[in-house]
């Protein structure tokens, strides 16, 4: 009786045989297990290849201490955040079931707005950073198929433009799947191909390095700094590095979507916490072992990305495996990262156009033993999304330099700012406390690390736009 009685006024039910959650929507089902998938599948990308290069920018003391205090202030400010999920109260209060919708609720005003533009234009953009980057490892493949039979010094190259295609249509198809509540495999799955090719990268690193092949590396910020390079290049490089080791572990824009696949008891925001740290954990050590472990190898000639461009000749089938293995978890990364976008666009849909069968009706189908629906609104927007997208990688092969900036304006904002502000006003915490100033302090160091990297960002964007011509890109 008493569990009926707190039901009916918080709308949170514990009734294990019902079918629906206390919002009228199918019960979800999610552990700390399948959100930590999602987290690690969309944080441990290809950027951690990158941050050998990284390291090789600011020597072992700053680069490993980078890593910890971005890694900690990611944790730390995603908690805040999962205890926006619901309000007024973290645990009975009414869900936030969209980041929008929480700054929404929490703070008013327009702030919901800034942040929608911030989240789901920087979601949109990783989108075609994806198609260009997993292309560029099916050309990787091809690329080592003829230095093996031409020799290294051949003129290996290949137009990406076909592999963007097919990757187009194989997001296409991978798109129909409703929603976050159905990814839980496929995140799995991509996960794991993650772990698979990073620790690849951290192998053939430690065994260069064992073999007595590593080159010099140095403790300072002018680790290895060759002497022909001029202050400004070194100033630039630093900046980009620190941008790009901020910017790795987020996850803030798809974290509020992630908490809402989970079950209410326990309540979400304690799962969402063990969540964070378990991934960020994860997320932390591979980082480190990859950034040290590529810096040890290549010193200060540490290329871009260790698998991707000249770092590694040998092993031929490792090096295939590592790059058949990013591709098969960049095809399911694209998927977690592009469904806030879906999300959103479908619920404005459902809320106009409420009685329109075309929008709101689910048609049952069947493949073989497998049953789904199918919606005619989901099959073409989502259709002609990932159209749109996969034509804009073609056409803007350097847009991995404007994935950069967009991360960089988007960093502060969504992985700090509105995080902070939220948990300032839910916690009721008065304006010259020490725990206001210390949040404030928190939000101000981190606002002037996005934009240095902002502005490293759109100097290496300046430098892209005129090496390549739209359509015609070759790797």
């Amino acid at each position: 009786m008493k569990e009926d009685i707190i039901a009916l006024e918080t709308g949170v039910t514990n009734d294990p045989n019902s079918l629906l959650d206390d919002d009228g929507r199918p019960k979800r089902t999610g552990t700390v297990w399948t959100a930590s998938a999602h987290i690690i599948n969309a944080v441990i990308g290809t950027g951690v290849l990158s941050l050998p290069w990284a390291m090789s920018q600011m020597g072992w003391t700053l680069g490993i201490s980078c890593i910890l205090v971005f890694a900690a202030i990611t944790l730390y400010t995603s908690n805040l955040l999962a205890d926006c999920y619901r309000s007024p109260h973290s645990v009975t209060g009414k869900r936030n079931t969209t980041y929008m919708e929480a700054v929404k609720v929490h703070l008013g005003g327009k702030q919901h707005v800034f942040c929608g533009l911030i989240q789901y234009i920087n979601l949109a953009g990783f989108t075609i950073g994806f198609i260009i980057t997993t292309s560029t490892s099916i050309v990787t493949i091809l690329k080592n198929n003829c230095y093996r039979k031409n020799g290294f010094e051949a003129s290996c190259r290949f137009s990406n433009n076909p592999y963007m295609i097919t990757i187009g249509v194989i997001e296409m198809i991978l798109s129909q799947i409703p929603n976050f509540h159905k990814l839980s495999i496929l995140s799995v799955l991509a996960a794991t191909m993650a772990f698979g090719y990073a620790s690849i990268g951290v192998v053939l690193s430690l065994s260069t390095v064992i073999q007595g092949n590593g080159n010099v590396t140095s403790t300072t910020v002018f680790a290895g700094i060759d002497k022909n390079r001029s202050t400004s290049d070194i100033a630039w490089s630093m900046l980009v590095a620190i941008g790009d080791i901020a910017l790795a572990g987020g996850y803030a824009q798809i974290a509020v979507d992630i908490q809402d696949t989970l079950k209410s008891s326990p309540p979400e925001n304690k799962t969402m916490k063990r969540a964070n740290a378990l991934a960020i954990f994860t997320m932390t050590i591979f980082f480190i072992l990859n950034a040290c472990a590529g810096y040890a190898a290549f010193g200060s000639n540490t290329p871009g990305n260790i698998l991707m461009s000249s770092g590694f000749r040998k092993p031929f089938w490792l090096l295939q495996l590592a790059n058949a293995f990013i591709v098969v978890h960049l095809v399911g990364a694209f998927q977690v990262i592009v469904q806030p976008v879906f999300r959103i666009v479908e619920m404005m849909a459902a809320e106009k156009w409420p009685n329109s069968s075309f929008v709101t009706r689910e048609i049952p189908m069947n493949f073989g033993k497998t049953k789904f629906t199918i919606n005619y609104f989901r099959l073409l927007w989502r259709t002609i999304f990932i159209t749109v997208v996969t034509v804009l990688a073609m056409a803007m092969p350097f847009f991995n330099a404007m994935i950069a900036l967009l991360g960089a304006v988007g960093f502060w904002p969504s992985v700090v700012y509105f995080p902070v502000e939220m948990y300032i006003v839910k916690r009721n915490i008065k304006k010259g406390t020490i725990r206001w100033i210390g949040l404030q302090t928190l939000s101000f160091f981190c606002l002037i690390v996005s934009l240095a990297a902002a502005i490293g960002a759109i100097h290496g964007l300046g430098e892209a736009v005129g090496k390549y011509k739209p359509f015609m890109y070759k790797a």
